[in-house]
Parts: structure tokens; sequence; C-alpha cells
């Protein structure tokens, strides 16, 4: 059976409707029967692929991020983005992104910034009047920044498949994330005058509702603060960042007096949930890889890409083109682990660095999660918002054009991806 035949069975099991690890696993498991493999060897790198102390992070920061949403916090989080940018013209499109920003300094996970702060947000918009086709739309849009800014979990991932620092792809997001932001406010500052959004706030915060308003938001601020700070020190590693958010994260739901047993309890049981579902996807993601790496695809792809070209401009252009059409069909955790040890190689061959491609990448796969037809940010709005699918994806395309300026300028600028981390690290 050849690698080429394993892709074919992968890509019909996917149309299928099969979910994609076992999508990925019929044909890796087919292949090892008739290459008289022993089966142990199936179960051994499945197994081994998990064995990473970076994954352990993971579960943590999805913890973290459940504990954050269940204790309100999410809500101080949203006062305070609303202090920050709620004057502007369609202000509360803007805090929509001020508080995506902050709230990925939390998550890691564009749908954990979805699920935690989009029913607030729409609300909120609700109640100036916003189309609800537009509140989706930059809903969804805003969501991508989750993955990019730190903690990130598909850039944990990535660093796993790459066999690269997790801690300097990390540190690399900061700046990707603060771009993207920024593209996003442009784009709303503009649709802003031309649909005549409101002011998020129409009046000047007094004195006293300032203060209010940064004491309850404060605590939860300093969340990313503190596991930014103990990053850039070199203090934890981003396994340990993540036990601390998730100390933290318990400190102060009891401090908000928010947090309950049962709530604890439902809580991690949603974490193993989303984790297993994770994890069963890395695993039949190795060992795809594992047999694609075997036939020797990696290095056919390799071979095929620098045929067409060793400047690293085209090779990236052409590496974009791929991952933006691998993000509108596969799950961006299964994506990374099977399409990195295809893809990287000859870029590195090329010059770029693996930590500007893994900003790249995971950017372009956050981008999947908002295009048809397999958006799941949006799937996750329809209900939210009480739209039809089609409806939310038709809002969220004009958005797609900051978005995709945004990649193109981090694409060929990998100072603003690498300039941070060398820093941290030159100085250590």
């Amino acid at each position: 059976m050849s690698g080429s035949l394993v892709i074919i069975l992968f890509l019909f099991l996917l149309a299928t409707g099969l979910p994609i690890a076992v999508s990925m696993g019929i044909p890796s498991a087919l292949y090892l029967m008739m290459a008289n493999i022993p089966p142990s060897q199936l179960i051994q790198r499945m197994v081994t692929s998990l064995n990473s102390f970076p994954m352990l992070a993971v579960p943590l920061f999805i913890l973290a991020a459940g504990m954050m949403n269940s204790s309100g916090i999410t809500e101080r989080l949203f006062e305070f983005a609303k202090l920050l940018v709620g004057r502007m013209k369609g202000g509360l499109a803007q805090v929509n992104i001020v508080a995506s920003l902050i709230f990925s300094g939390i998550s890691g996970a564009a749908l954990a910034d979805v699920g935690g702060l989009g029913n607030i947000e729409i609300e909120a918009m609700d109640k100036q009047n916003y189309p609800r086709t537009h509140s989706a739309a930059i809903t969804a849009a805003s969501a991508v920044i989750g993955p990019i800014f730190p903690p990130s979990i598909p850039l944990i991932i990535y660093g796993a498949a790459a066999e690269t620092s997790s801690m300097r792809l990390l540190i690399a997001g900061v700046l990707p994330a603060l771009v993207i932001a920024m593209a996003l406010m442009i784009q709303v500052a503009f649709f802003a005058r031309k649909f005549n959004y409101p002011r998020g706030v129409d009046r000047k915060f007094s004195f006293s509702e300032i203060k209010a308003i940064t004491k309850r938001g404060l605590p939860s601020m300093l969340m990313p603060v503190i596991m930014m700070g103990g990053m850039l020190s070199g203090w934890f590693s981003p396994t340990e960042v993540a036990a601390i958010a998730v100390a933290y994260a318990i400190v102060l739901s009891l401090a908000y007096k928010e947090l309950t047993f049962a709530s604890f309890i439902n809580n991690c049981i949603e974490t193993l949930r989303s984790t297993a579902s994770v994890l069963f996807i890395v695993a039949s993601a190795a060992i795809f890889a594992w047999v694609l790496t075997v036939e020797q695809m990696p290095q056919q792809v390799s071979a095929l890409m620098l045929s067409i070209s060793d400047n690293p401009i085209i090779l990236l252009m052409l590496a974009n083109v791929i991952l933006l059409i691998a993000g509108m069909f596969l799950e961006s955790t299964a994506a990374i682990m099977i399409l990195t040890p295809i893809l990287l190689p000859p870029l590195v061959a090329a010059g770029v660095d693996p930590v500007h491609f893994g900003l790249v990448m995971v950017f372009n796969l956050m981008i999947g999660m908002i295009t048809p037809p397999v958006g799941m940010s949006v799937y996750m709005l329809s209900p939210i918002v009480d739209l039809p699918v089609g409806k939310v994806f038709k809002a969220v395309l004009p958005y797609l054009a900051s978005l995709l300026a945004a990649l193109v300028i981090l694409t060929y600028v990998p100072q603003i991806s690498l300039w941070l981390p060398n820093l941290v690290f030159a100085s250590r």
C-alpha cells in the first residue's frame, strides 16, 4: 500500500463524515497490516507522541480557560475593554477585538474565545441595535487572535511536531497578535463610518467609574501579565505557566465567591472531554505522519517544492495557499501534525526560520476557523446569534480582507515574529 493510496483513503473517509482522527487512523492501521508491521508499533507510536512534557500544557490551559469562563471573569474583562476603547465610533465592535486580545492571553484557543465572550459581546451589541450578522462577523473574526497571542495551544502542538522550542513560539506570538488586532480595528473603524455604528459609550467615564472598573478587572488582567512575565524572564516553562494559570484561576474564582464544588467538577469533566478529543487527533496524526514519512512523502514534496523555486518568498506563498486550503477542511490540530513534517523541511532549506513558519502556519489555519465549509467558530456562533450558518459565513467574508493583509505582513516581515524571542533569548 503506497503513501498516495493512504492519502486517497484518508480523504475518502474524511469526505464520508467520519471523525478526522478515525479517518487518519484507519489508513494507517491498514498500511501497517499490509506491510506486516506488528500492531504494537501502532500503539507504541501513538502513545509516544503524547509522552511529551510540553503537551501537558494543553489540558491545563483548557482547564484555566474553563475556570475563567465559569467564574464571571470574562464579564470583568469585557467591561475593562469597554473602558479602553468603548468611546470610539463603533466602540462595541472595537471592544470585541480588544476583549478577544485580552482573553487570548488566558485561553489559548479560538473556540474558548467564542464560547467565553461570544454571548456577552453579542448581547451588548444587540442593545445598541447592531445587525446580528455584523455582531457575529466581528466576534468570529476577532477570535482568530486567540491562538496567536500566548498562551497558544496550536503553537504548543506545532512545537511538538516541529521539534522547536515552545517557549520561543509562544513569545513570538505577541507582536503578530497585535498586528492582527490592529488590522481588524482599522477595518472596524472604516465600517463604523460606512454603516454609522454608534459609540460604545456615549459619555465620559467618571473617575469613580474608572476606579471601580479597573479594580474589578485588574485581578483578571494580571493573569496574562503573570504568564508573559514568567516566560520572558525564563522563570517558567510553558507547561509550568499553564499550571500557574490554573492555580491563579482557582484563587481568583474563590476570591470572587463564584467557584462551587459542582462547577469545578464540571470544568474538570469538560477539560477531560476536550483534551481527549485533541490528543486523540494528535495520536492518530502522529501515526499517519509516520506512515507518510516511511513512504518518503515529505522528501518528495520537499523536492517538488524546491524544484519549483528555492526562493523563500515563493515557497512561503505556496505554503500559504496550501495551508489556507487545508484550514478550510481540516481541524487545526490534525493539519499541524500532518503538514508540519511535509512543509517545514523545504522552507528551512530555503532559509525560513521554523518559529516564523509556525506563526504563519497557525494563523493560516485559524483563518480556516471562519471559512466554509468547516469553519468551527462560525458553527459555534450560529446558535448564539440564532442565524443560519450560511448567513454568518457571508457576514464574515469582508473581514478576510484585513486578516489576509495581516497574513501577508506576517509572512514577509519575519522580524515581527522573531524580534521578541531573539531579544529575550539573546539576553540569557
